[in-house]
């Protein structure tokens, strides 16, 4: 595994030749060659290091509010270095009946935990006017049809902003009358 500053320093190193093969032109081919083996090499390393991985481990209802029904996505983040990893935002789509009813996004979330596994907690709030237009989807057991789409980004060093991509289909239920007045 490479450190930081070594990454660092040879991506630099390679700034640097490249501006003076730039500059002179007189430089071998070979030169450019050993450059862009390198540049390859140190690629192949990145891809091959180990990325945090998550997944999404329930969608349940929550309550009912004035403007919206809220449902709780928990999802939980693996992260495999020792240290702390921040997250950047989190965004989602949830979408019934082939189409979005909801969208919206979490920004600066916190940091994803030192070689542990994070539950991220990502609230989503549909408006009673949606799902009233749903009705057509709604079964006899009271549920809809959804398909939840979660992008976690997070601010991995060397390789920058990180997006783990995360769905999830299933039947969500809708609130009954007497969940309205809890």
């Amino acid at each position: 595994m490479f450190s930081l500053f070594t990454i660092f320093t040879f991506f630099s190193l390679l700034n640097n030749q490249r501006h003076h093969t730039i500059i002179h032109h007189h430089q071998p081919r070979s030169t450019m060659e050993l450059l862009d083996k390198a540049k390859t090499y140190v690629a192949e390393k990145i891809g091959e290091m180990p990325k945090p991985t998550a997944s999404i481990t329930d969608v349940d209802f929550k309550r009912v509010t004035r403007e919206s029904v809220e449902y709780l996505a928990k999802v939980n983040v693996s992260n495999p270095y020792s240290t702390s990893i921040p997250i950047c935002e989190i965004t989602y789509s949830f979408k019934s009946a082939a189409r979005e009813i909801a969208s919206g996004r979490v920004p600066d979330p916190g940091s994803l935990k030192a070689s542990d596994t994070t539950l991220l907690e990502v609230l989503v709030k549909v408006p009673h006017s949606i799902l009233i237009s749903l009705a057509k989807d709604i079964g006899a057991d009271w549920d809809i049809d959804y398909q939840l789409d979660i992008g976690l980004v997070i601010d991995l060093p060397v390789i920058g902003n990180f997006t783990i991509p995360l769905s999830q289909k299933g039947e969500i239920k809708l609130p009954k009358v007497s969940d309205m007045f809890i």
